[in-house]
């Protein structure tokens, strides 16, 4: 019968923990890797001048839908008010700033003439209900996890390009849109 020596069985467990710390730093590593990939997905900004324009989304539409909204948020970082004039996307023929409203019981909903202020310092939110883009004669539905882009032009700061990522139809607006 053979017995082992307290220093084989350190040694074998040094190996054992060695190759398990080997493993975990590589599982660590990944890990990290797509935690920071999934936060760049979710928290997509741009910016242009003092503006920045926080997570756009849009919602997937049934085929045939000729229209599609467009949400984001846009903060004003400078000193001087600026204003957001229009939007363009090779995803439809036309696109329009529209606000939604109740007025006497009725919801309303109608073209922003002259653009949309965003006062300095402040933050306008684009979301369902309120102001948003409305993207008319669509030439392509937008798809739930796919993206598409949009440009927009600022009185002052110019213009972006910016991408909407597409959510499921019906869906909640993003958590970021709702401060």
């Amino acid at each position: 019968m053979s017995h082992s020596s307290p220093t084989a069985i350190g040694t074998l467990f040094s190996r054992i923990l060695s190759r398990f710390q080997e493993h975990l730093g590589i599982v660590t590593l990944a890990f990290a890797i797509m935690l920071v990939g999934a936060q760049s997905v979710l928290a997509h900004e741009f910016k242009v001048g003092d503006i920045e324009i926080g997570h756009p989304w849009s919602r997937a539409t049934p085929a045939g839908a000729k229209v599609a909204g467009g949400y984001f948020s846009i903060t004003n970082n400078g000193s001087a008010p600026d204003r957001l004039l229009s939007i363009s996307s090779d995803i439809s023929d036309k696109a329009e700033l529209h606000e939604m409203g109740v007025k006497d019981g009725v919801m309303t909903m109608r073209p922003v003439v002259g653009g949309l202020e965003i006062p300095a310092g402040g933050k306008v939110v684009l979301g369902p209900g309120s102001y948003h883009v409305m993207f008319m004669d669509l030439k392509q539905p937008p798809k739930q996890g796919e993206m598409f882009a949009a440009t927009l032009t600022f009185e002052k700061a110019g213009t972006v390009t910016i991408k909407f990522a597409v959510q499921a139809m019906g869906s909640a607006a993003p958590q970021e849109d709702n401060d």
